[in-house]
Parts: structure tokens; sequence; C-alpha cells
């Protein structure tokens, strides 16, 4: 039961993300998912949805297979890492901090993947004001999404 509601979240996130744009930006709601699955169940959880995810999204979006895999792969595992306790104790604007900056780091990996072994996908300076984007639409979620552990 729990995974059909991660099928039906997973769909919603992809539909919503593609029919919303503010200020001509679409929203990358599926990094949201894979940094809450990563600071709820852990690294290994993290790491291998992550990559389920991002396989998902490079087959509906990109010509090539393997930089959304990587890049969300590296969420689930970073966000587990970096929030659940090992490094930094849980707090909402931690949580907002995070969000942000794996968004960030997300929308960086991507983009440096197709530069490098496809073609560059926009100039540096759209990517930039996306990614950025991308990261303060997202901040805000960070400060409902905590760990099991946390107070």
């Amino acid at each position: 039961m729990k995974c059909i509601w991660w099928i039906l979240a997973i769909f919603f996130v992809f539909l919503l993300q593609s029919r919303i744009t503010i200020i001509g930006v679409s929203p990358n709601f599926s990094v949201l998912i894979v940094y809450f699955i990563g600071i709820r169940y852990g690294r290994t959880k993290g790491l291998l949805l992550g990559v389920l995810i991002g396989a998902l999204e490079d087959s509906l979006s990109s010509a090539m297979l393997g930089p959304n895999m990587l890049a969300k792969g590296m969420v689930g595992f970073f966000s587990a890492s970096f929030i659940t306790g090992n490094f930094l104790v849980w707090t909402p604007v931690l949580g907002m901090i995070a969000a942000a900056i794996l968004t960030f780091a997300d929308n960086s990996v991507v983009f440096l993947s197709l530069s490098l072994f496809d073609k560059v996908p926009a100039l540096l300076s759209t990517a930039f004001f996306t990614s950025t984007m991308q990261s303060l639409l997202n901040a805000p979620a960070g400060i409902f999404m905590r760990p099991e552990n946390a107070e």
C-alpha cells in the first residue's frame, strides 16, 4: 500500500512540474521527493530510489540516460548524510537551506553531465538563473520535511 502512494506521489510530481512555470522556470519537485526519502529512510534507500527516480526523469526528459540518475542518487545519499544527525542536527532553517543547496547541486550535476557528454543544454547564465529559481522554489518545502528522529 505504501508503494502505491509513493508511485502516485512521483507521478503527481512529474505531472505538476511539467505543467507549472513561474517566471518562465519549471519547478524541480522531483528532487524534493528524493530529499525526503533520503532524510527519512537513510542513505541506501535515498541513493537507490534517487537513481530510480532519476532514471525515470531521464527517460521522460532527456535524450541521454544518466545525468538525472547521477544527480538524484547524489541528492538521496547526501541528504541522509548531511541532515540526519551524522553531520548536523535537523532544524527547520537547516532543512530549508539543505533543500535549496541540494536542488542547486542536482541542477549543477545535470548541467555539467549534459555539457560534458552530450551538448551544452543552455547558456551558463540561463542555467544559473534556472537553478537559483528552482532552489528558491524548493527551499520552503525543506521546513516541513523532517527526519523521523527529529524532535
